[in-house]
């Protein structure tokens, strides 16, 4: 009876006074600092309210025009409610019913046990889903809408309805509502500072908490392959690797990762360690890592990093080893950019890349997948002034567009873990990776985007030129081995299949489940997903999957198995530092440790 007694003790009201005061406090230091920040930027949206409201003006007006079409569609919608309550009855008075709608088998928002056992919840999710459903198959089913609207539609009609979803608010979720009554309101409590402390991060925007910033350092816990800085221009160093083998392959492997994040995603810890496992399978593993540029850096182009990334890397290469050919990988926008590389050079009869490998990479960007939605002529001018006054896109903006394309994954889940359960984020290295995002040059990114995105001239011969060297990809003959990831929203792997039908040398094309991080970084002994290869590659890339032959497990061992046709025999181990080039500093080296402003 004591214990009863003591859940039923009324909280002590001047604790709670002082508590809310203090909130009260913190929260008008937190709209001063909005107000402040609003003096020093310009209007600038990712999500532009504009654009947007243009697209639905689009789609009202389409709708309006076939109001028939529009009538049968929210009969649907009626008759789904009728029969899903119907089903409820039945549950309710006894009867074994079957979900009238159930979640996808992904959707991780549903798994807790009451959204199935308790009658209430289960109605509350299935109804939940059955709006959800209709309302984004009804956008998608109207007619007349021009390709970009529509995806602009379908993309933010997805973001309404799962900001929607029960599961983020506190009264309709139940893991909510039990650790609510079990802590006496101290998860609501303790939400709210974490709410109040994210707020104050962004300086009245939010920035939502994902990871333990404070738990990783580069070069202590994570990215701790043992290696050295042998070389260095303004936008990179490059790390040489210990070997750790008696004998590696002459020729050495160059590793080109994107420049939007930082390069330890392939070496976050030993066990999962890219970086770790080629040098054990007796690469000499050189990687490039990119600076973090700031304003100083807007005048860089994508012929910079060209320049002073993959060709410099090259060159320092035969230095510091004695090596003119590598075998080179890259990643990304790392990839497009060595795809840029390899076009150049073979312009220039330059034979120095013995193979190439593309992770995630497109070359072929008519169908870029939901990046699309933020790219359009209006979008970029509006960017193009914002990078023209600032010199650089955020990581903060970058990392916006991500985490939206994984609302579910990368928001939401955050919102009700941090704000309704009031708990901490926990120390996770890949989210730490995650946030650790980098900035962007206002040059380099304004031709990027309009280049490869808007106007998709890599791809055309002589439609790009890098260093004024008309770029053709169909002159590319360079064993090319590309790796995509079935689950990918950056770089679908439908579109990075196009280069199958591009380069002019051999190309094998492997396709691995899950997506564009996780797909990649999954080594042989965690034996997780599985990967799909074809001797062959037909025009179409569904061609190419009916007839596939699926796999157990990592790609990584097919890889190397590919790789080593193209590595050379064995030489003796390379020590860095022991060429021509002296090491600088300690891998991961210096750049790795610039953290973006906003961070």
């Amino acid at each position: 009876m004591d214990g009863e007694r003591t859940s039923l003790e009324s909280p002590d009201m001047e604790q709670v006074s002082n508590q809310m005061a203090a909130f009260a406090e913190r929260s008008s230091s937190i709209v001063q600092a909005f107000m402040r920040r609003q003096n020093n930027v310009d209007d600038y949206q990712v999500s532009d309210p504009f654009v947007i409201g243009q697209a639905f003006m689009d789609l009202a007006a389409k709708m309006i025009a076939d109001p028939s079409k529009l009538a049968q569609a929210q009969t649907q919608l009626m008759q789904g409610y009728m029969d899903l309550w119907t089903q409820t009855a039945k549950r309710m008075q006894g009867e074994t019913t079957e979900p009238f709608v159930a979640p996808a088998k992904d959707d991780k928002r549903f798994k807790d046990a009451a959204w199935t056992e308790d009658a209430v919840f289960d109605t509350l999710k299935q109804s939940y889903l059955l709006t959800s459903n209709w309302m984004q198959s009804t956008v998608r089913d109207v007619d007349g809408l021009d390709l970009k609207s529509a995806e602009k539609i379908n993309f933010y009609t997805r973001q309404f309805v799962d900001a929607l979803s029960p599961t983020n608010f506190a009264a309709t979720n139940p893991k909510v509502l039990k650790e609510t009554i079990e802590s006496k309101g101290e998860n609501l409590t303790h939400g709210l500072e974490n709410f109040l402390r994210d707020m104050e991060k962004g300086e009245g925007e939010l920035k939502i908490s994902m990871t333990d910033t404070e738990a990783f350092t580069p070069g202590e816990n994570i990215a701790t392959s043992p290696g050295k800085v042998v070389f260095q221009t303004e936008l990179m160093q490059l790390l040489q690797y210990d070997p750790t083998t008696e004998t590696v392959f002459k020729t050495p492997l160059l590793i080109v990762p994107p420049w939007i994040n930082k390069f330890y995603i392939l070496d976050l810890q030993p066990k999962n360690s890219f970086i770790k496992w080629a040098a054990d399978q007796g690469h000499t593993v050189l990687v490039i890592s990119w600076l973090n540029p700031d304003a100083s850096m807007a005048h860089k182009r994508f012929d910079d990093y060209m320049l002073e990334g993959p060709l410099a890397a090259i060159d320092a290469i035969e230095q510091a080893t004695g090596e003119k050919k590598i075998n080179i990988i890259g990643y990304c926008i790392g990839g497009t950019l060595t795809a840029s590389t390899l076009a150049y050079m073979a312009a220039k009869n330059d034979k120095r890349v013995q193979s190439a490998t593309f992770f995630t990479t497109m070359v072929d960007f008519s169908d870029p997948g939901e990046l699309g939605v933020f790219i359009d002529e209006v979008q970029l001018e509006k960017l193009d002034s914002h990078l023209d006054k600032v010199g650089y896109l955020d990581s903060a903006q970058m990392s916006q567009v991500f985490n939206m394309m994984r609302d579910n994954d990368l928001i939401w889940s955050f919102v009700v873990n941090n704000y309704l359960m009031g708990r901490e984020p926990m120390a996770f290295d890949f989210l730490y990776w995650n946030t650790d995002s980098t900035r962007m040059p206002a040059m380099m990114h304004k031709s990027y985007l309009r280049n490869m995105y808007l106007e998709n001239k890599l791809v055309e011969p002589g439609g790009m030129k890098m260093n004024g060297v008309p770029l053709d990809l169909s002159k590319i003959k360079t064993p090319v081995y590309l790796a995509s990831t079935k689950d990918d929203h950056i770089a679908p792997w439908k579109s990075t299949y196009s280069a199958t039908q591009i380069y002019a040398g051999p190309v094998k094309f492997v396709l691995s489940a899950s997506g564009h991080i996780a797909g990649i970084v999954n080594p042989p002994v965690a034996n997780k997903y599985c990967y799909w290869t074809n001797d062959k590659n037909p025009e179409k890339p569904d061609e190419w999957f009916d007839g596939s032959q699926v796999h157990d497990g990592s790609w990584w061992g097919d890889w190397q198995n590919w790789v080593t046709k193209h590595a050379g025999p064995q030489i003796k181990k390379r020590i860095p530092g022991d060429g021509k080039l002296k090491f600088i500093e300690d891998a991961p080296g210096s750049y790795v440790l610039v953290r973006s402003l906003n961070k």
